[in-house]
């Protein structure tokens, strides 16, 4: 495929990198840089926006990757970014604004027992500062999967959009969406992040971004602690892509005609 100037692109993400693997979204500091590494001698690095480039114009020359962060753990700032700076390695950090704003931990885990440290706006500030893109996880780390109106979509993407910006003094280019199945990537969510300026939008089910794909939707899987599957994902193979799931292109939600009368983009409808 490199030959054709068609290679794919892997873009992988990751949660929090730290040494006390307390949650299943959890990889040490050592396996975390063990794949960078890998990834640096073995792929081209680039940036969403380069991904993005290349599925516009047709031609990705060689395989290439993209790391992106979800959520917005604080040990982030001790280890993960810092090696993303320090090696130029461009990357996208999405955060969860209220949970940021607030310095709530996150529901899944509590759920699990053990509620670990939020950054900071100052931390995603200067990461901004440094070079890291900053991007947009929803208000609430919402299921799209359980939203019943266009208010509630509003709230999570375009107001956080714009609190976003306000914390970092930056424009926000990219969304990723909470959970990133097919059940989550709704038309009515994609579109509401097109409306409201958003230059492209992350799903999390494990995809590569081929030419002739959208490029709004940038597909990405995970990070996995385990190297081997890790590198067993970012070899291609014909017979992965084909599996890869097809995206629901109606919803099936219904709202409410009082509730579209008062949402800040009323062109947008669940069909």
């Amino acid at each position: 495929m490199s030959e054709q100037n068609q290679a794919p692109m892997s873009v992988l993400f990751y949660h929090r990198v730290a040494d006390e693997p307390i949650n299943p979204w959890t990889i040490s500091k050592r396996d975390f840089e063990r794949q960078v590494d890998y990834c640096r001698d073995h792929f081209e690095l680039i940036s969403l926006q380069e991904v993005q480039h290349r599925l516009d114009t047709g031609h990705s020359p060689r395989p290439a990757v993209s790391f992106t962060f979800d959520d917005g753990y604080s040990e982030n700032c001790e280890f993960a970014l810092p090696l993303m700076i320090r090696h130029r390695i461009p990357c996208t950090y999405f955060v969860t604004t209220e949970n940021v704003r607030h310095g709530h931990p996150f529901e899944h885990d509590l759920r699990l027992g053990r509620p670990l440290p939020i950054n900071t706006i100052e931390q995603i500030k200067a990461a901004a500062d440094s070079g890291i893109e900053i991007g947009l996880h929803t208000a609430n780390h919402v299921d799209f999967n359980r939203v019943h109106t266009t208010e509630e979509l509003n709230r999570e993407i375009v107001e956080a959009k714009d609190n976003l910006e306000e914390m970092i003094d930056r424009p926000v280019r990219y969304l990723a969406v909470p959970f990133g199945l097919p059940q989550q990537m709704r038309p009515a969510v994609i579109e509401t992040a097109r409306q409201c300026g958003l230059k492209g939008i992350c799903s999390a089910y494990g995809a590569y971004n081929l030419i002739g794909d959208d490029s709004f939707h940038i597909r990405r899987f995970h990070g996995d602690p385990q190297f081997n599957r890790l590198r067993n994902w970012l070899t291609y193979d014909e017979r992965k892509n084909r599996r890869r799931p097809t995206l629901p292109d109606q919803d099936v939600l219904n709202i409410e005609p009082e509730v579209a009368a008062n949402i800040r983009h009323p062109e947008l409808a669940f069909s």
